[in-house]
């Protein structure tokens, strides 16, 4: 038979399996309590985005200008939906007095028209996605700018977003610099 040579470390602890493991603990933890003391913890702060861009002026005037685009977009839509409305009230009121062909004409026309209708409200539509995803990433890139300004001056090394539904489920009062920021951007609009 083959003897197997021994490790020095199987050597020195072989026959103390708990000298060793309490060995090890004690390492561990007090590896974890000189890395504690020595490096103290990341900060975090919290923002609650919505309220920031409901409550600073600029969040406002962004707010205010897709309203606008958005009305006037509605109403684009709504005068198109008249005119179809009263095309096909028309249509139904002249319904005995036209003959067959003109009467299939004007049916034929009509669902040109509601197509036609169909794709600008579509248009319309993208339009107005786009123009809030435009708004909102400008007002975006202003928001962490100030963001990166007051976690600096807390000294606040991570900053996570509450939002509903969001991956903050629960943070304590203290690590809320939403009402910094606000205030901070309030002061001048970078």
């Amino acid at each position: 038979m083959m003897s197997r040579a021994r490790s020095s470390w199987e050597r020195t602890f072989s026959g103390r399996p708990l000298s060793v493991m309490a060995l090890l603990v004690s390492l561990v933890v007090w590896g974890c309590a000189s890395m504690s003391a020595s490096q103290p913890g990341v900060r975090v702060g919290v923002l609650d985005p919505v309220r920031v861009f409901k409550e600073t002026t600029a969040g406002k005037k962004a707010e205010e200008s897709l309203t606008s685009f958005i009305k006037n977009r509605q109403a684009v839509v709504e005068l198109e939906e008249k005119e179809l409305k009263r095309m096909e009230e028309d249509i139904m009121r002249q319904a005995s007095v036209l003959t067959g062909p003109a009467k299939k004409e004007r049916e034929q026309q009509l669902q040109r028209r509601v197509m036609e209708f169909q794709q600008k409200s579509n248009e319309l539509s993208r339009e107005v996605q786009d123009k809030q995803r435009e708004v909102m990433e400008g007002f975006r890139e202003k928001v962490e700018r100030v963001v990166a300004k007051v976690a600096q001056q807390q000294g606040v090394q991570m900053v996570l977003e509450r939002s509903k539904g969001g991956p903050t489920v629960y943070n304590d009062a203290s690590l809320d610099i939403t009402a910094k920021v606000i205030e901070e951007f309030n002061k001048g609009t970078p």
